[in-house]
């Protein structure tokens, strides 16, 4: 009997392509959704700031070729997109972008 091999231990160029795309497209689209008299102004600047800033990281690691951290930039990255959209200090209507849009 042969035996199994790991399914989903690498992360692909392909994997890696389609995940910034989603990113790339999700703070295209993102709109900040409090007022900036708000309160609440600063915290979605700052998250806003923290995805970006995350998501230039991916692209730096991406172009020394070191994939995994890559990846970890794009999740944080996207991480921050989420809870904004959470917290309610980003619109975000699209499910494909969004995880609680």
């Amino acid at each position: 009997m042969a035996e199994a091999r790991p399914v989903g231990r690498e992360i692909t160029e392909e994997k890696l392509l389609k995940y910034f795309k989603i990113t790339e497209e999700a703070l295209k689209t993102l709109e900040v959704a409090v007022h900036e008299k708000s309160l609440l102004w600063v915290a979605a600047q700052d998250f806003l700031t923290m995805a970006k800033s995350y998501f230039e990281d991916a692209k730096y690691y991406y172009g020394k070729g070191d994939y995994v951290t890559a990846f970890a930039a794009l999740n944080y990255a996207h991480g921050f997109i989420d809870a904004g959209v959470r917290l309610g200090v980003f619109r975000g209507e699209d499910d494909r972008l969004f995880a609680f849009g």
